[in-house]
Parts: C-alpha cells; sequence; structure tokens
C-alpha cells in the first residue's frame, strides 16, 4: 500500500469510474505535461501543422529535435517522483545542447554507432510550478531503450530539490493549476 492511498483526493484522481460530481469530468491518475518546444522557438508550434517537421529557412522542428540558428535542442523528459507513491510525474522539457553533443545523440540511433552517453546542457522550457533561472544548467542521461533522455537540474533550486527529494501530491496539483489545468476542486469532493 502506497502512503497516498490513505488520501481520499488520490484514491479519486486514480479512479476511472469516478465522476466529478459538478462536472461528470474523469481522472484516471498521473498525467505529464510537455512542451512542443524550446521556449526560445519564434515560429509556431509543430502541432498546428500536419507535417512531421516545421521548417523556415535553415531553422528545423521535429518532434524529438530542434536546430534554431547555431542552437540544438533535444526533447527529454524531467522526472520528479511523487512522495507516498512508486510514481513518477514528467514534464516532457526540451534541453539545449552543444551541436557536437546533439551530432553524438544523433549518431547514437539504434543500432548506428554507440550508445549516447548523455552529455550536459540547459533546460530550454519554464517549467509550470518552478522559478528557475534562465539556461538552467542539467545532465541529460541516457533513458530506457527507445526513450528519450533524462534531464537532472544543478544547482540550488527547488528544482533539483523536487528530483532527490519527490514531490507531493500538493505540489502536482499546484503544477496542473499553473499548467492551466485545476484540478483541485474536481478532486475535493463526492
Amino acid at each position: 500500500m502506497n502512503l497516498l492511498d490513505l488520501d481520499a483526493r488520490w484514491r479519486r484522481f486514480n479512479d476511472p469510474d469516478r465522476a466529478c460530481p459538478c462536472c461528470g469530468m474523469r481522472f484516471s491518475g498521473l498525467f505529464d505535461i510537455g512542451f512542443d518546444e524550446p521556449d526560445a522557438w519564434p515560429y509556431g508550434s509543430l502541432r498546428d501543422s500536419d507535417a512531421e517537421e516545421l521548417a523556415v529557412g535553415e531553422d528545423k522542428l521535429s518532434s524529438d529535435l530542434c536546430r534554431l540558428g547555431e542552437d540544438r535542442f533535444i526533447r527529454c523528459v524531467l522526472p520528479l517522483p511523487l512522495r507516498g507513491s512508486d510514481e513518477t510525474f514528467y514534464f516532457g522539457a526540451w534541453a539545449q545542447v552543444d551541436p557536437a553533443d546533439f551530432y553524438a545523440y544523433l549518431d547514437a540511433s539504434p543500432g548506428d554507432g554507440p550508445a549516447f552517453a548523455g552529455c550536459p546542457g540547459w533546460l530550454a522550457n519554464a517549467l509550470p510550478g518552478f522559478d528557475v533561472p534562465e539556461a538552467l544548467p542539467c545532465d541529460l542521461r541516457p533513458g530506457g531503450d527507445g526513450e528519450c533522455p533524462r534531464l537532472y537540474a544543478h544547482g540550488d533550486t527547488p528544482l533539483v530539490t523536487a528530483q532527490a527529494e519527490g514531490i507531493s501530491f500538493d505540489t502536482l496539483l499546484d503544477i496542473y493549476a499553473a499548467s492551466g489545468q485545476d484540478i483541485r476542486p474536481h478532486l475535493a469532493q463526492d
């Protein structure tokens, strides 16, 4: 049994058969928050396009890679363990990396060369619920087979603490609210 199982809001959040009494909204547990592009990308969202790649001159954006001028970005996942459970919430964020590391990542495609060893980078998205400095240094570490790299922040910030110690369910709900998805009222009562 997870400690969070004692929280009625957590049980409501994980019960797909429960409908919110005020609106009928249903939840089936954790959902991640992703970013379609790095914050610096000025040309609109790939989601608004039917193409697999958005290109403006030499600048290009796909679902996992971005080239913007001399800057290179890789889509990653930034894990935040949820205290009191065995679950992890993820931000689908972007990391700016050195061009040499970008091309090493490309060369590490399955079966095409040595495995991606990881590299330094910088967080390229403002994360809802966290006030982090611009260009927060991070490490990209290899993900599992076929998964995006994992992003781990450096420094003395609440994000670093959250990655190391986990976040509470209330903090998760605050993150959802800061991203425009305030579900707290829908979990308050039966």
